[in-house]
C-alpha cells in the first residue's frame, strides 16, 4: 500500500492464503482474487504442500475447504503447527455435525457455500483483525483448562493417561494443548513422548526475567502432533527449585497461551500440586481394580475434602477396567460411593508404544486404548448445553447465505 493510499484511509489487503478442496471453492476464489481489500498468495489442496508458504507468508487468514461432514481435525492441526493465523472452514451444504465440532475447535468462523463474496470478505478480515488484536496484546486471548492428572500410587498407569490424552486433544482436537510434566524428580513424559528436551521446567524457572507466553514458548518443546511439552528436571535434586510461587505464575501464564494445560502429577500432595490443585479445572482421579489403590484414592478423597477441592471438579478415570482380577467396576464405585466417569481398558498398544516412544493415541489410533482416550478427551471439552446454546448465539453468524 502506498504512502497516498495510507493517507487516504486505504487499508492495506489481507494476505489470504487456500487450502483444501470443496464444492464451489473455485469460484469464491476467483472472486476474492479480484477484490481489492484482499490479496490471496496461492493454494494447495494438501497442506503439507503448502508448510513453507503457511510458515512464513506473513498470513491474515487460512481459507480451508472441507468435503467432509465433520471438522477435519487432522488438517487444522497440520495448518496450526505451521502458522498461527486465523482458520476459517469452508464447506458446501449444510453440515450440521462440522458446525457443533466447530464450536469447541479454535477455528474462527464456518462458511458454507455458496456465500456472497463481501460475506466472505468481512468474515476474513473480522478474523484477521481479531488476529492482529490479540498478536498486539501479547497473548492468544485464552483462559485455558487445566486438567491434572492424578493418583495416590505408583504404577496405575497415569503418565501414559496424561501423554495420551494430551496428544489427543492436540492433534484429534485441534486444541492448542501443553503437557507439564510436574513428577518433578522422576517424570517420564518426554520419554513416553520419544523427545529429547534441551530445556525443562527447571532451566524456566530458574531463568532471569518476568515469566510471559514468549519466554514460556523458549522453553518448551514442541511435539510433530502439535503438543507443546515442559518436561521435569532432568535431575531429582533441580525439583525443589520448581516453587509453588513460580509454579503458580506458570500456570497463570500458560493459560493465556494454551487452550488446555494436562498436568501429570507425582502421587504425593506436595507443595507443587498444591499449587496446581488450587488452579485445577478437571482433576481426573486414576483408580484400578485392585485393594491398594482404592485405599489410596479413598484417603486422598478425605485428603481433597480438608483442602476443600470441589467435588464436582472429580472425574473419575477406570484404568485397565477390562482386567479380570476379581474386581467388578461396581464394586470400585461401591467402595469410592463416587461414580466412574470414564473407563480404559488394558491394551498391548500400551506398553508397545512406550517403548517405541509414540503414543498410542498417534501410533496405533485404531486400538481399543487409543478410541477411550479420544473419548476421554472429548468428555473434557464438550460444553454443557447451556454453554453450547450460548456460545451458538453469537459463533458462525454468516454460516448460511
Amino acid at each position: 500500500m502506498t504512502t497516498a493510499d495510507a493517507q487516504n484511509g486505504a487499508r492495506e489487503p489481507v494476505r489470504v492464503y487456500f487450502t483444501g478442496t470443496c464444492e464451489g471453492l473455485d469460484k469464491l476464489r476467483e472472486a476474492l482474487s479480484n477484490h481489492p481489500e484482499l490479496e490471496v498468495v496461492g493454494a494447495s489442496e494438501q497442506v503439507s504442500q503448502a508448510s513453507s508458504v503457511l510458515a512464513g507468508g506473513h498470513l491474515g487468514c487460512v481459507l480451508h475447504a472441507t468435503n467432509s461432514p465433520s471438522l477435519p481435525m487432522n488438517e487444522l492441526a497440520a495448518i496450526r503447527e505451521q502458522t498461527a493465523a486465523p482458520v476459517i472452514v469452508l464447506a458446501s451444504g449444510a453440515q450440521s455435525t462440522l458446525l457443533e465440532e466447530a464450536l469447541e475447535s479454535d477455528v474462527s468462523d464456518v462458511l458454507l457455500l455458496p456465500q456472497l463474496t463481501e460475506n466472505v470478505v468481512f468474515a476474513i478480515r473480522k478474523a484477521s483483525h481479531a488476529g492482529r488484536k490479540l498478536a498486539a496484546q501479547g497473548g492468544h486471548g485464552r483462559h485455558g483448562k487445566i486438567v491434572t492428572v492424578f493418583s495416590p500410587k505408583g504404577g496405575t498407569g497415569k503418565t501414559s493417561v496424561a501423554t495420551n490424552l494430551a496428544s489427543a486433544l492436540a492433534k484429534h482436537g485441534g486444541k492448542r494443548t501443553l503437557l507439564l510434566d510436574l513428577d518433578l524428580q522422576f517424570g517420564d513424559a518426554a520419554i513416553m513422548l520419544g523427545v529429547e528436551p534441551e530445556k525443562t521446567i527447571y532451566d524456566l524457572v530458574v531463568a532471569p526475567g518476568e515469566l510471559d507466553s514468549e519466554k514460556l514458548a523458549g522453553y518448551t518443546t514442541h511435539h510433530p502432533c502439535g503438543l507443546d511439552i515442559l518436561p521435569a528436571p532432568l535431575r531429582p535434586e533441580d525439583a525443589e527449585l520448581v516453587t509453588e510461587a513460580k509454579l503458580g505464575r506458570l500456570l497463570e501464564v500458560a493459560r493465556d497461551s494454551y487452550d488446555v494445560i494436562v498436568v501429570d502429577t507425582s502421587p504425593f500432595f506436595h507443595g507443587p500440586m498444591l499449587a496446581t490443585l488450587d488452579r485445577t479445572d478437571e482433576l481426573l482421579m486414576l483408580c484400578g481394580l485392585d485393594v491398594p489403590t482404592l485405599k489410596n484414592v479413598r484417603l486422598s478423597l478425605q485428603t481433597l475434602d480438608l483442602l476443600s477441592f470441589p467435588t464436582a471438579r472429580i472425574r473419575f478415570v477406570l484404568n485397565r477396567a477390562n482386567s479380570k482380577v476379581g474386581m467388578s467396576k461396581k464394586e470400585v464405585e461401591g467402595a469410592l460411593d463416587m461414580k466412574v466417569a470414564f473407563e480404559i481398558p488394558s491394551d498391548r498398544a500400551v506398553p508397545v508404544s512406550v517403548n517405541r516412544g509414540n503414543p498410542a493415541v498417534l501410533g496405533d489410533a485404531g486400538s481399543e486404548f487409543a478410541g477411550a482416550i479420544k473419548r476421554l478427551a472429548q468428555g473434557l471439552v464438550t460444553p454443557t448445553p447451556a454453554a453450547a446454546k450460548k456460545a451458538k448465539k453469537g459463533l458462525f453468524s454468516l454460516a448460511k447465505a
